[in-house]
C-alpha cells in the first residue's frame, strides 16, 4: 500500500469531519493533521480517485506526493 500526502484547506473540526466522512466511504486508512492542513491516505487506489473524493468536501485540495 502506498501512503499519499494531500494538502486540504481545513480550518476546523467540521472541515476534518467532512474529510473523515468522504474517506470512510472509500474504505481507506487515513490520518488527518488539522493544524498543518494535511491528510495522509494509505491506499492502492489511483491518486485521481483520492483527489476527486477529497474535493467532494468543497475544500481546496492539492496532491503533494507519496509519503
Amino acid at each position: 500500500m502506498t501512503k499519499h500526502e494531500f494538502s486540504v484547506d481545513m480550518t476546523c473540526e467540521g472541515c476534518s469531519g467532512a474529510v473523515t466522512r468522504v474517506l470512510t466511504k472509500l474504505d481507506v486508512k487515513f490520518d488527518i493533521d488539522l493544524p498543518n492542513k494535511k491528510v495522509f491516505i494509505e491506499s492502492d487506489k489511483d491518486t485521481d480517485v483520492l483527489l476527486e473524493t477529497l474535493k467532494k468536501t468543497g475544500k481546496a485540495v492539492t496532491y503533494i506526493g507519496p509519503k
